[in-house]
């Protein structure tokens, strides 16, 4: 009996150190958010998401979309190296009214569910 709860323990602090390791995404905007504010048409509509990796392993950005035609997001190619930063740029097509859109980033970051992101856009255009 004592193996068998020492053999649990020890499967234990195995599995929690492990899922602590690799790369791991923090991005700079509060709440995954950034806001455009009441914007003209005018406005080119480009903005980025400045992230860093504070893992231990390189980060893999191997998506990022929009669900809208409307907004085109642009990811780093190359891997994000531990403690190094990367940016994801998000350009909106300025229509006239309110934004509220989000983009999903797959990753390979170990502090999210799955390594997917949710990014927010938000304002209104005038």
């Amino acid at each position: 009996m004592k193996n068998a709860a020492s053999f649990i323990a020890v499967l234990l602090f195995s599995a929690i150190s492990y899922a602590q390791n690799g790369p791991k995404i923090e991005f700079a905007a509060p709440d995954n958010t950034i806001d455009y504010g009441k914007i003209s048409k005018g406005d080119n509509g480009l903005r980025s998401f400045e992230f860093t990796n504070t893992g231990d392993a390189p980060l893999l950005i191997t998506g990022a979309e929009s669900t809208l035609s409307s907004i085109v997001v642009t990811k780093p190619a190359a891997a994000i190296m531990p403690g190094k930063k990367g940016k994801i740029d998000v350009k909106y097509n300025m229509v006239a009214g309110p934004i509220r859109k989000t983009i999903t980033v797959e990753t390979n970051a170990v502090n999210y569910p799955e390594g997917r992101v949710a990014l927010k856009i938000k304002g209104e255009v005038q």
